[in-house]
């Protein structure tokens, strides 16, 4: 990896790549491998764009992206490239979920299969609607009259009693910003990524890596070797004559024959293009695909000491917090737009809705709403936006190509979501399926029990 004065930097490139995230990184070493030269310009002051491993109270936090698993083969086909230890949560020594008359606690194991029993046919036909989880049209004449309900349209076809569905609102607002936002299609195709079944899809998040999401960044960034720009965020990006010109808000100009765009979708609208954007691209960052108003704290809690996970129903500040391992600060995540993770008077009194007798000693919160650089987090779509947008946003625009975990095919949203993204964006293989099983094992990861865990936000 190349660092270079402003003066010395040479300023013609093979290829450019807007974004340091692992969609970007991975983007930039798979073109390294065919020889190009490649300028990667990060807005940031580090690399990792929507992951980012930080030390909070002495602790190692991940203020995006976290958790990774065998059921998401490129993600883990990288760790097993470099050899990154992994290690699992330990799990829960407790459940509290909302009741109709306030919360309750239970063992891990009795809620969770009480869970089961009401997500299974949440999903019913899943399996028909993606047979082949990485490829969302194989059975398009199936999704496409599926793809214009919401997540909440759903419960609602379910009708479940209000007991049982206030069981679910945690997950179906979380992860699509709300019931009403998040499109059914979306989820439907993470159950059948997770094998259609609700052990998967329920463990998806139990391992990370020991050594945080910046070990991999790190390792596949040594191999990329590009130039590297931090703190360069793009002003414009103007194609002409055949090259393309990339020019930074501090007015620093590069040129190439294509650029790859590894940033959220989010992000497009606050960037010049030159021809303007294809209607599909503006309706898409418009609209937004990255979960608006998303936040995510770190807690250190007096009280309650041990592990457990708490679920709250639509609505409540906090979706969901825990603490995954003994002795660690716990996390948790809210999406509600009238939130303030800045006042701690908000953010105590959102953990006491929950639990009454906790006490917050301190937090720490990144709310990538605000951040300008993300305008939002994990992706998750609308709906209609699979089937009139998906595939022509990943399409290029003239000399633009454009890469990220919000276009993937696969896991969309998910760490996995952005290798997948930046292997194809750079035309290398990707994966259709699960990894062979000599691959998946070979980090030696710890046997867990699924049903004790609690899927939170994976990006």
């Amino acid at each position: 990896m190349a660092h270079a004065t402003p003066s010395a930097i040479r300023r013609d490139f093979d290829v450019i790549i807007v974004g340091a995230g692992l969609a970007g990184v991975t983007a930039a070493r798979e073109l390294r491998k065919k020889g190009k030269r490649v300028l990667l310009l990060e807005a940031r002051d580090r690399i990792g764009g929507r992951t980012w491993t930080d030390t909070w109270r002495g602790s190692q936090i991940e203020r995006g992206g976290t958790w990774v698993d065998q059921l998401q083969p490129h993600i883990w086909r990288e760790l097993v490239r470099y050899r990154i230890p992994i290690v699992a949560d330990s799990g829960v020594e407790r459940a509290i979920l909302p009741t109709l008359t306030g919360f309750q606690e239970y063992d891990p194991v009795e809620a969770y299969t009480r869970q089961n029993e009401l997500f299974t046919p949440f999903f019913d036909g899943s399996r028909d609607h993606f047979p082949r989880p990485y490829e969302p049209f194989a059975r398009e004449n199936l999704v496409k009259p599926l793809d214009r309900f919401s997540l909440r349209d759903r419960l609602d076809q379910l009708d479940y009693a209000p007991e049982d569905e206030i069981r679910l609102t945690s997950t179906t607002s979380l992860y699509g910003g709300s019931s009403t936002r998040g499109a059914f299609t979306h989820l439907s195709q993470w159950w059948a990524l997770s094998g259609w079944n609700f052990d998967g899809f329920h463990g998806v998040n139990t391992y990370r890596p020991k050594d945080g999401t910046i070990a991999l960044l790190k390792a596949i960034l040594k191999d990329a070797a590009p130039t590297l720009r931090l703190n360069s965020p793009v002003k414009s990006v103007v194609q002409s004559n055949g090259r393309v010109k990339v020019t930074t808000r501090s007015g620093e100009q590069f040129s190439a024959p294509e650029v790859i765009m590894a940033v959220p979708v989010n992000v497009w609208r606050t960037i010049q293009f030159s021809p303007p954007l294809p209607k599909a691209h503006k309706a898409a960052s418009t609209a937004g695909i990255g979960v608006p108003h998303e936040k995510k704290l770190w807690l250190e809690l007096k009280r309650p000491a041990d592990t457990f996970v708490a679920e709250a129903p639509e609505g409540y500040p906090i979706c969901i917090m825990g603490r995954l391992n003994e002795g660690d600060h716990a996390v948790a995540f809210s999406v509600k737009d009238t939130f303030d993770v800045n006042q701690r008077r908000q953010v105590d009194n959102a953990v006491r809705q929950i639990i009454p007798d906790a006490q917050l000693l301190s937090y720490t919160a990144t709310d990538w709403h605000a951040d300008e650089f993300a305008l939002g987090v994990g992706a998750f779509r609308q709906p209609f936006q699979l089937t009139r947008l998906h595939r022509q946003i990943q399409q290029p625009h003239g000399k633009v190509k454009f890469a990220g975990a919000d276009i993937a095919d696969g896991w969309s949203g998910y760490m996995d979501g952005a290798i997948e993204s930046g292997l194809r964006i750079a035309g290398s293989p990707t994966l259709t399926g699960p990894l062979p099983a000599a691959v998946a094992n070979s980090l030696g990861a710890p046997p867990v029990d699924r049903r004790a865990y609690r899927p939170l936000r994976g990006l």
